[in-house]
């Protein structure tokens, strides 16, 4: 059997077989998150096939983060269910190499290198050590590999995120925001990722207010508004009406709302809150 290209990376053959039944590769039904009186995400439901690519759309605060969060185990949920091939996240044999995670770039610490970042985290994740530097190669790198990240751009800080996310190869990604802070350059390098990643049998769910290039990329989407599910299905179809036009559609669907189901928590306040449950599992 041959190798499978990645965007340039190669990956172990058959990476995606592991999963051959027909388990959808991400499954939230009923998702609900409540922050004392008030309820985040309340009845949230999707899937992500193999072999699509799912944007998760919504005005700011939404709850589209959220929903990630509990689909991750970093944020406990108060009802419904999130599955990654079948199991909660805290279920997976092989997190690592099951599902890669981008949603917070700024979370890397300003003192190491972008080699040593992902060096620590195959490390702590049991994970194959050479795919460091073809990664680092992949996400364009390489020359400044080894200079601390304090330096770095916003877009090359994004860059190590998405690396590391696919350090683990992967077959579910899950996104948050991932083109923040990239150029076009990187833009155009993170869509032919995407779809390369898809049509080798991944599953990508991704968030992110850049609706021409979630048109790009994205086969179905769903549309949080106040913690709800205001649309969902495919883009094609969805669209239709539109003429195709995602953001049209989108405007129509979300006007005359704030998006936002209540004005929630800081995000220190959510973390701490989460990390205190003692029901809790984590990505970290």
């Amino acid at each position: 059997m041959g190798t499978q290209p990645l965007g340039g990376v190669v990956l172990r053959p058959g990476i995606h077989s592991r999963y051959m039944d027909n388990t959808p590769a991400l499954a939230v039904r009923g998702l609900r998150k409540i922050y004392g009186h008030t309820t985040a995400v309340d009845d949230v439901s999707f899937t992500v096939p193999r072999g699509r690519v799912l944007g998760l759309l919504g005005p700011n605060g939404a709850g589209k983060t959220t929903s990630m969060r509990m689909l991750l185990g970093l944020a406990r949920i108060d009802g419904g269910q999130a599955h990654i091939h079948g199991r909660p996240y805290a279920a997976l044999e092989n997190p690592a190499g099951t599902v890669g995670a981008v949603l917070d770039a700024g979370g890397l610490h300003p003192g190491r290198t972008a080699r040593q970042h992902l060096r620590i985290a195959a490390a702590m994740g049991g994970m194959d050590a050479s795919r460091v530097d073809p990664l680092l190669a992949e996400a364009g790198l390489t020359a400044a590999a080894d200079r601390p990240i304090r330096t770095y751009s916003l877009g090359m800080r994004q860059r190590v995120a998405l690396a590391t996310a696919l350090l683990g190869n992967p077959s579910v990604l899950v996104l948050d925001e991932p083109a923040n802070g990239l150029d076009p350059a990187g833009t155009r390098w993170l869509r032919d990722l995407l779809l390369n990643f898809a049509s080798g049998g991944g599953a990508v769910l991704l968030s992110s207010h850049v609706l021409a290039e979630v048109a790009h990329v994205a086969d179905d989407i769903v549309v949080i508004t106040q913690g709800r599910v205001a649309g969902s299905g495919s883009i094609e179809a969805l669209t239709a009406e539109y003429g195709g036009d995602l953001e049209s559609y989108y405007l129509n669907l979300t006007a005359g709302t704030s998006g936002a189901a209540f004005a929630g928590p800081s995000l220190s306040t959510v973390a701490s809150s989460d990390r205190a449950s003692s029901d809790d599992s984590g990505v970290r």
